[in-house]
């Protein structure tokens, strides 16, 4: 894959030069983007995948849910609808998307949870509904440029910084580096709990932040507990145990694991990965699993895995959580008052 993305150099140019021109097409006005007078919160990275977008939407909803009628709106990412859906009782992954689903599951009394390719759309159907969210929050929707958000909060992982790569095919960048510019606050995440301050200093001087950005830092907090549906157990109690993951990076769960001296069988997938019944038939076979969050909507369908599948939450740790705060709801009252 490495060699393949070698050959595919020469393209590096042209991608960049056409993504480029698209993002100055819609800066200059030529390519026209809806700004709403409400809140409209997009969480997003430069990068593909792999940077936690999901906890950080979950971040937000704990911190805003007090104070708005909450909405989530994914695209759906390999979902087997099309359009605008509304997650209700009904939904599956299959019918929102396993990031949505996720969503749903945990924050349903908390937040509406929708999904739309098209966000325009997808604002204009949440706004007419009798109980009509107040304050949007768009997962991955940072090359969405047919919307201006209110608050744009961009996420580079810690040993993947956009400012060390460079777009497709070769590099990992769906747009140029200069894409950082729409954000007015920038999250360093999956970082190490012993980063220090001068490596902090030395992050932030790498992204050299506008004046009107800040930069901070956040860790993967994971739980000490598994749950299913049905139960909940000590993790420090389970051992000898099939870890199945479908996620970007598995990297740092696995290093959580290790750290603890976990004995486990790793069967990865790619990111999204659609289990097929040989991948099912597989899993039944084994008396204990432990999988993701988001990896669970995908397995939570099948009765034969209902009784050994657990999976283990994650939540993101931002470091100094009271300024993050404290500037999330700024940016948000004063897109409020602006209108």
């Amino acid at each position: 894959m490495k060699f393949l993305r070698i050959l595919l150099f020469p393209i590096v140019p042209v991608y960049f030069v056409i993504t480029w021109l698209r993002n100055k097409f819609y800066d200059w006005g030529i390519k026209q983007s809806k700004s709403y007078d409400f809140p409209v919160v997009c969480v997003g990275n430069l990068s593909t995948g792999g940077t936690g977008k999901t906890p950080m939407v979950e971040y937000l909803i704990r911190l805003l849910k007090d104070d708005f009628i909450l909405a989530t709106l994914s695209r759906g990412y390999k979902r087997e609808t099309k359009g605008f859906v509304l997650a209700s009782e009904k939904a599956t992954a299959k019918t929102i998307g396993d990031e949505p689903y996720q969503f749903f599951h945990k924050f349903k009394n908390d937040s509406l949870v929708a999904v739309d390719e098209n966000r325009q759309e997808g604002i204009a159907e949440l706004r007419q509904l009798e109980y009509s969210p107040n304050l949007i929050i768009l997962d991955d929707a940072f090359q969405h440029r047919k919307v201006k958000a209110s608050v744009y909060i961009l996420l580079t992982a810690f040993n993947s910084l956009y400012t060390n790569d460079i777009v497709l095919p070769t590099g990992n960048l769906r747009e140029p580096r200069s894409g950082a510019k729409r954000a007015q606050i920038i999250v360093v995440t999956k970082c190490p709990e012993s980063l220090t301050e001068t490596q902090k200093q030395q992050i932030v001087s790498r992204i050299n932040p506008k004046s009107y950005q800040s930069v901070y830092f956040s860790s993967i907090a994971y739980s000490d507990t598994i749950f299913s549906d049905k139960e909940s157990k000590s993790l420090s109690e389970e051992d000898n145990f099939t870890l199945v993951t479908g996620i970007a990076n598995p990297k740092p769960l696995l290093e959580f694991l290790d750290i603890q001296g976990k004995t486990y069988e790793h069967i990865g997938f790619k990111d999204h990965h659609n289990f097929t019944p040989e991948d099912i038939k597989k899993l039944e076979e084994k008396s204990l699993i432990i999988t993701t969050e988001k990896d669970y909507m995908r397995l939570m369908s099948y009765e034969s895995l209902t009784n050994k599948l657990f999976y283990l939450p994650i939540e993101t740790k931002i470091h100094d959580s009271d300024s993050f705060d404290k500037s999330v709801k700024e940016l948000v009252f004063q897109s409020i008052k602006s209108h």
